[in-house]
This record gives structure tokens, sequence and C-alpha cells, in this order.
């Protein structure tokens, strides 16, 4: 509780002002004994103690609703924020996040932000007007606020499309502090999303040990604006590229548990054109590939998909650009024949706007260049010059799959290397028994699909040794399919080769989906360049280049950095969106934000279910007028005289003799 007029509390004095009447007109009587008296103090001596309590209550009840005028007069604030506190507050810190979730719309039809910007701008002013910095998530910079009035009007507390860094901004308003006098306090208004969170961020104990020190640490006061919310779905494109005359969309859809079986409507933006359907996805997470005819007229453009309005229109939106069709160039390294053959025609089968020219190891090293996608290396393994370059290759972001080099070598690269060859018993085969169907190249399809990798056979294998995740083991347990990461780029290895002397690699089941996700892969850093997240280095305008954010025809806005959506510059369109951890709807309880803050001083105020009410403080001076009226009425009524009852006591006199 704060007080707007805090020097009307010396009225509570006041109260002392009935104690010292009484305790003066008890020395004003004095006593006389009474001989006639006695006979009446005997009788009223059972009542005495009675009496006595009541004195004490009325003497009570006099002081008591002195007391309340007092402090009625004082305008008592009781704030949902700092609850009952007293004292008053010379600097508040505010922490605001504006993450992309924080605009999830509750029953009340504001936004978790509006409402929290609501609560604390009343609060503020009704807290007598301390001085209000303000830090907020998307810039993280610094601002004094004049008045509190302004929050909901400036432009650093409006909606967003990023993400937040709350240790961050943390750490910011501790050192902001640092140099401040009098009692300071630190407002941090989240919806505790975890991902903006970061419970197991190392920095969390430099914050609890920084302010749980000093003993004018600040308090922190947690504003959880969690509240219930209305059905929700998110939309991302995970990958785009075009293929010809179409443009191939990777979607993703999140919905929460309210509406993971209902229909959702989509519309397709393109360039000023929308088509809109229906698709029919159940559950929480839905995986398609959309396809999207372009004009012939047209070598680039932009547009996006869009979901019908719910909870949260902020994450209703995909946004994609597209440039020339790009052919897909690998190299396949291997010596002539049957292996090679099969490759080259994995990595660039009929029909398609892809290429890949075979060369000998010999020749790899004046061949392997950053402009390719994808290496697909059937020899031993590179050394020399041609090592070198497969290095500089794989930190361009390129990717390379070593097949079994099916000559005996004990050639290494990078510390990866090949067992010698093992052949499998009379009339049985190795076969692939279990591998990753969530990550990798054979990981199933987007509408779930497996690839058929169990109706690989080998009658030979080499075995992939040294550093590296395993992501297909044979029947055995031996490793089949291995991953190693190198920069930006990617190395496979695979223990056999499609020639069939070794397996069967070249019936494609395997061999095709496989090469195709990897030369996809590495062809990505090509197209990649057309589509990043807000808060990435690409984002941001380079050299103080101007850049025009557009949606349609006509519909041309200067860019905001921290607003999703496609933006053109004299470099090009560049597709902004969302970043991901945006979408992972995962919440800190109330236990978690305890332990994150433990040893400090700190409150949790948990909005779930509160959000009708959007005052955050009211002045309370009416309930100390009410508590007057209360004790001064009991006061009253116990000062009437009760009529008490007369008994009349028949006695005997003797009779004179």
């Amino acid at each position: 509780m704060h007080f707007l007029s805090p020097s009307l509390l010396w009225f509570l004095l006041a109260a002392a002002v009935p104690v010292v009447i009484h305790l003066v007109n008890r020395r004003r009587h004095k006593t006389i004994e009474w001989a006639a008296m006695q006979f009446l103090l005997s009788a009223t001596r059972q009542y005495r103690g009675e009496k006595k309590l009541r004195h004490i209550v009325i003497l009570t009840c006099r002081a008591l609703g002195i007391t309340a005028f007092a402090i009625a007069a004082a305008r008592p604030v009781v704030s949902e924020i700092i609850g009952w506190g007293s004292g008053s507050i010379n600097t508040v810190v505010l922490i605001l996040d504006r993450s992309a979730s924080m605009e999830i719309k509750t029953a009340s039809n504001q936004s978790r932000r509006d409402s929290a910007l609501e609560k604390i701008s009343t609060s503020i002013k009704n807290l007598g007007n301390p001085r209000l910095m303000l830090v907020d998530s998307a810039s993280g910079e610094l601002q004094e606020i004049s008045s509190p009035e302004l929050l909901p009007t400036l432009s650093s507390t409006a909606p967003t499309d990023t993400a937040a860094d709350i240790p961050a901004l943390l750490n910011r308003a501790i050192a902001f502090l640092s140099d401040v006098t009098g009692r300071s306090e630190i407002w941090i208004a989240s919806d505790l999303q975890a991902s903006n969170w970061l419970p197991s961020d190392d920095r969390w104990n430099t914050i609890r040990s920084t302010i749980a020190t000093p003993p004018e640490a600040p308090t922190i006061r947690v504003l959880s604006m969690n509240n219930p919310s209305g059905p929700n779905a998110a939309i991302r494109i995970t990958e785009s590229r075009r293929a010809g005359d179409e443009l191939l969309l990777d979607v993703e859809i999140h919905r929460d548990t309210a509406n993971k079986d209902a229909p959702l409507s989509l519309t397709t933006h393109l360039n000023g054109s929308n088509t809109s359907e229906n698709i029919a996805t159940t559950g929480k997470l839905a995986r398609f590939q959309k396809r999207i005819a372009l004009p012939n007229s047209q070598s680039k453009g932009h547009g996006w998909l869009s979901l019908g309005a719910d909870a949260n229109t902020r994450d209703n939106t995909a946004y994609f650009v597209y440039g020339p069709s790009r052919k897909a160039v690998s190299l396949v390294v291997a010596a002539p024949g049957e292996s090679a053959n099969y490759l080259a025609l994995a990595a660039a089968p009929p029909g398609m706007n892809m290429e890949a020219p075979i060369a000998s190891p010999d020749q790899a090293a004046q061949k392997i260049s950053p402009e390719l996608a994808a290496v697909l290396w059937a020899a031993p393994l590179p050394e020399g010059a041609a090592a070198e370059a497969m290095r500089r290759f794989l930190v361009s972001g390129g990717h390379v799959c070593f097949f079994a080099p099916v000559t005996q070598s004990r050639n290494t690269f990078n510390n990866l290397g090949w067992s010698p060859t093992t052949m499998a018993p009379a009339g049985k085969f190795f076969i692939l028994k279990e591998w990753n169907r969530s990550d990798g190249p054979l990981r199933d399809g987007l509408d779930g699909s497996p690839v058929a990798a169990q109706r690989l056979k080998a009658l030979r294998r080499q075995i992939p040794e040294g550093d590296a995740t395993t992501l297909a083991r044979w029947e055995d347990g031996e490793p089949a399919f291995v991953r190693r990461i190198f920069d930006h780029g990617t190395a496979w290895l695979l223990g056999t080769v499609p020639d069939y002397s070794w397996s069967n690699l070249g019936d494609a089941d395997a061999l095709l989906p496989l090469v195709q996700r990897i030369i996809d892969e590495g062809n990505d850093r090509f197209q990649n360049s057309l589509s990043t997240t807000i808060g990435a280095e690409n984002a941001r305008p380079q050299n103080s280049q101007a850049r025009i954010r557009i949606h349609g025809p006509g519909d041309e806005l200067t860019a905001d950095v921290f607003l999703a959506g496609v933006e053109k510059s004299d470099n090009g369109l560049l597709a902004i969106n969302r970043p991901v951890i945006e979408d992972a709807a995962e919440s800190l309880n109330n236990g978690a934000i305890n332990s994150l803050l433990e040893g400090t001083r700190h409150t949790l105020l948990d909005q779930a279910g509160n959000d009708s009410d959007g005052k955050g403080s009211a002045e309370a001076w009416r309930l100390f007028l009410f508590a007057m009226l209360f004790f001064l009425i009991a006061e009253a009524l116990l000062c009437l005289n009760p009529k008490a009852p007369c008994t009349v006591h028949a006695t005997s006199i003797p009779k004179r003799g």
C-alpha cells in the first residue's frame, strides 16, 4: 500500500487522544469510602469485569476510528503490482516483453501487451509518478518515460514480430540501477514464454548473485501475462525452393489443443493475387508441401501464406520470395563405371533442372567449386590439394557424401576414415535395420511417408570411422550412415556404394531420396539468401541502404526492423519472418520463476484469469472510511446502557424481644 498524501499520516497521532482523555479523567476522580455504598458495590461486583471489558472495547473503537480516518485522508493506494508494501518508490525500471507471443488476445479481446501497459500505466500514476525507465525487448534500449500515460502510445511499446531475451534485459536494468540512489524496483511484464526467459542460461547465476547481495538491491516484480486465450494457430515456411515454373514451400502449422482438429483456411498471396483453400489437417503439428505455379513472365517475385484470424494475428503469416530458377549442379567424383553412372543419375534425374558431371579423383581439386550444391565422392578419401579444396567447399556451406571407396585405402579426411572391407556370410546380406526417421536425408517425408531404407541389402561394406553422429545402423549394430558438421557445411559417410557387386543401392529406393535431399540442403545456401528472420545479421540494412517493406501492389512502407514482411532494397527482395522460437508455446510456471529469482526480493503477480480487471492499482480510501464508520457505530452501540434486571431479595428481620 502506498499513500498519495503521506504527510497527512501525522494525524495518526490523534488516535492517542481518547486514551489520554481516559487517563486524565481517571485522575480527576477521588475515591471516598462510604459505608452506605458498600452494599451496592457488593451487589455490582459480579458485573465489574464485564463493564471493564466493554470500556476497553469502546476506547479501542474510538482509537481505531480516528486511525482509519487519518489513513483515508492520506489517500492509500492498493496496487496489484506492488501489493500492500509500504514506502515510496523513487525509480521503476519497466522491462516490457514485446515478443510476438505477447499479442495473443485474451477473453477481454485485449492483447497481453496492451493489458500489461494499461495495468502498469495506472499503477505508476497512482503511486505518485516515480521516475519511470523503460527497457523494451525489441530494441533493448533504455529510455526515460516522462508520463506513464504515454506508455500505450509509444513506438517502443508497439507490437513486434521479435523474440525476447529476458536475462539480457535484466542485466541492462541492473546496470542502470547500480548508479541510482533511493528505493528502486524492476517490473517485468511478460507472458513467461520459456524460449524468451532461457531458464538454463548461465546468466541467471550472475543475475542472482548481483541483486541478492547488496541491502539496497532492487525488488523485482514479475507481472505474468500468461492469461488464458482463445484458439490459436501459427504458420511457418521451413523451406522454399524453385523447381522450374513451380515454387515448393515446406509448411508447418502449429495449433493449440483447443483447435487441433479444426479445419483451417489458408490463403496464398502471390504478386498481388490471392487464392484461398481449406486444408484438412489434424493434430497440434501439421507438415505439408505447398506447390505454387509461377507466372512464366516473372523471374522473381514475393508473397505470403496466411491463416484466418484467431487469438494472435502476428503468427498467422509466413513470407517468401523467389528468384530465377537456378540449376542445381553437383559433382560426382568416382572412377568411370557403374557407381559413377548411378550417382550421376540420382543427382540429375532426366527432366529436372539439375546437372551432375563426373570427375576422376585426380581432377577433383580443379573441379570442386563453392558454386556446387553438393559433391558425391565414391573414391578413396581426398588428400593433398583435393582435401584442401574439399575443406574450402565445406566451410562455404557445401555438402558432400562420401561412399565406400571400394578399393582398400587408409586415407583419412579430418580424422574420418573407413574400416577394411568386410563380406556378408554366404547366403546372407548386411541389412539396414534402423535409421533416424526425423533427421537427416533418410527422414520421413512431410506427409509421414518413410524412405524404403529397409530394402537396402549389401554383400560388402566398410564401416565409417571417426567422430561423427550415427544416423543409420546395420542389423548387427555397426554404423552404416554417419554425419559430421564442418562449419557451415556437412559431410556424410555411407558404408556401401551403388555397385551390384557391393549392394542393391542402385535400385534407388534409398539412393534417390538420400542424394536429392543432400543436394537440396547444399543448394539451400543459395536460396536462403532470399529469406531470413528478425534479429539475424542479414535482416539488418547494410551500409545504410534504404529498405522498403512491401505487401502488395502499391503497399510500400518504410521498413521496420521489428516487423516481419517482404523488404525491397538495392540487393533485391528479402523475406523476413518472426524467429522460430516464438512458435514454442511452453511457458514457465510460478515455481520455475521463483527458482530463477531465488535469493532475491521478488514477487510474482499471476494474471491468469484476471484479464478483465485492467486497473493494476486503485485508491483504497473508501475502504478506510467504511472502517471508520464501522468503529464509530460499534462504539455508539457499546455506549448504550442496557437496563439491568432488578432483583428483590426477601430477608427476615428478627423481632426484638
